[in-house]
């Protein structure tokens, strides 16, 4: 597993945890979010998309390098209309923290 794949990996144990200073700290000050379409930038626009997202349950069921980053294929369920929905969500880094993430429906 590359470093970034843990990075990765950390991501979403962090995003299932209710304490959010931690999730928050791994993104870089300018981070850019997409998410459903709409761009979340800097890292006050990332707090606030954040406490947005509804509480899910997540299903990581790989996560592979990608030209500049990495790519989670992830299962996520809970109380939203259409869950569960699988969606790949593509991380790029810079210090080790999350420089750019998009989320997006997993194409077949």
């Amino acid at each position: 597993m590359t470093a970034t794949q843990d990075l990765v990996r950390r991501y979403f144990v962090l995003a299932a945890d209710p304490d959010l200073e931690a999730y928050h700290a791994q993104f870089a000050d300018d981070a850019v979010v997409e998410d459903e379409g709409r761009h979340h930038r800097g890292i006050d626009a990332v707090r606030a998309w954040r406490t947005s997202v509804p509480e899910v349950h997540y299903d990581v069921r790989a996560i592979e390098p990608i030209a500049d980053g990495e790519r989670a294929l992830v299962a996520i369920s809970g109380d939203f209309p259409g869950s569960p929905v699988d969606l790949a969500f593509t991380f790029t880094y810079e210090d080790g923290r999350i420089r750019t993430l998009t989320i997006r429906p997993v194409e077949n």
